[in-house]
C-alpha cells in the first residue's frame, strides 16, 4: 500500500503466528532484492478490550517505531478490508491509541497529542547557523523553512540534523518546509530509519503544519503538498499554547497483493 507516495507492506497477523526480526524486515524492505517499501507493519489483535486492533511498526531499517501518520491511516484501510466493516475504527500503537475514519478515498486519522513545541533552536551545519524548530508528533521532528528546497538539501542537511548531537540519543526526522501561500505548504522530509528522503511523511507534514501554525499564524486546516505530489491536509484545535484534535488526512492506496518466502 501507499499513502501519498509512503509505501509500505502490510501483513494479516491476527493469528499471532508470524514473528519477523530486523534482518528480514530490512529484506523484505529492500528495493532491489526484496518487496521494497519505507516500512512494515503487522496486523494484530489488541490487547485492549476497547480497541478494535493493534499494529507493530516497523521502519525499513528493521527497527521498531511508536507511530507513522501515513503507515496509520494505510493501516486503518488494509484493516478495515480485513474486518469488512465501513465505520470508524481505534487501534492500539506505541504512540497511544489512534482512531481512523473513512469518506470516499480519503483516510483520516487521529494522532496522539503533540509533544512540547521547541522554535528556533539555533543549529550549526557547514559553519552556518540555522534555526530549526521541533515537535514530537507520535515521533520527533525537526522542522526547516526554506524559501527553495532541492534533493541535495534535503539528504545533506536532513542527514547532519538527523544526527545531531541537539537531538541525541535517537535523533529526529527532519522535515523542510516552504510556504506556498496562506494555509498550504510544501514539505520534503528525511526520515529517520529509513536514513534518506521519502515521498511523503504523514507526522512530518503534522509537524510541519503545526509548527507554521505557530509561527505563521495558520489556521486548521493546512494543506501540504509532498513530493510525490499528492495533497495531505492537517486539522487541528488551538487552545492557547496547546495543539489538540490533530488530524491526518489523505489517500491510502493498495498497489498489490502476492506471496514470499522468507529466508
Amino acid at each position: 500500500m501507499n499513502g501519498a507516495g509512503n509505501d509500505f507492506i502490510l501483513i494479516d497477523n491476527r493469528r499471532l503466528k508470524l514473528t519477523l526480526g530486523p534482518k528480514q524486515i530490512a529484506a523484505l524492505c529492500e528495493r532491489h532484492s526484496g518487496i521494497g517499501a519505507d516500512g512494515l507493519i503487522l496486523l494484530n489483535p489488541s490487547r485492549q478490550s476497547t480497541v478494535d486492533w493493534a499494529w507493530k511498526f516497523y521502519n525499513s531499517d528493521g527497527s521498531e517505531a511508536e507511530m507513522c501518520g501515513n503507515g496509520a491511516r494505510c493501516f486503518a484501510a488494509f484493516a478495515r478490508k480485513m474486518g469488512s466493516f465501513e465505520g470508524s475504527l481505534d487501534f492500539e500503537t506505541l504512540a497511544g491509541i489512534v482512531s481512523a475514519s473513512f469518506q470516499r478515498d480519503q483516510v483520516t486519522v487521529s494522532l496522539t497529542p503533540p509533544g512540547p513545541m521547541h522554535l528556533d533552536q539555533p543549529l550549526c551545519f557547514d559553519e552556518k547557523e540555522f534555526r530549526v524548530h521541533s515537535v514530537n508528533t507520535g515521533v520527533p521532528h525537526a522542522v526547516v523553512f526554506e524559501e527553495v528546497i532541492d534533493g541535495e538539501m534535503v539528504g545533506r542537511m536532513g542527514a547532519a540534523i538527523r544526527h545531531h548531537a541537539h537531538f541525541a540519543p535517537h535523533g529526529t526526522n527532519v522535515n523542510f518546509v516552504q510556504v506556498l501561500g496562506p494555509g498550504r505548504i510544501k514539505v520534503r522530509t528525511y526520515e529517520r530509519g529509513v536514513e534518506a528522503e521519502t515521498l511523503a511523511c504523514g507526522t512530518g507534514v503534522t509537524a510541519s503544519a503545526l509548527v507554521a501554525a505557530r509561527l505563521l499564524g495558520f489556521q486548521s486546516p493546512v494543506d501540504a503538498l509532498v513530493q510525490s505530489g499528492d495533497q495531505l491536509q492537517v486539522s487541528f484545535v488551538e487552545r492557547g499554547m496547546v495543539h489538540e484534535d490533530v488530524r491526518l488526512a489523505g489517500p491510502a492506496d493498495f498497489v498489490f497483493t502476492g506471496e514470499i518466502e522468507l529466508d
